[in-house]
């Protein structure tokens, strides 16, 4: 009876775990690069 009990036990931390890492590898998304600026924009004012 203690092995059935040590084996769910086993089980259920390794589904915890692989739900722990997949869902921390989705939180550190890299950060976005920033947009090419518009032609005609070389300045920053507009026109």
């Amino acid at each position: 009876m203690g092995w059935i009990l040590l084996e769910a036990l086993v089980a259920l931390l390794l589904a915890v775990v692989i739900v722990w890492f997949t869902m921390g590898a989705r939180r550190n998304e890299p950060p976005q690069a920033p947009p090419p600026p518009e032609e005609g924009d070389a300045h920053g004012d507009g026109v």
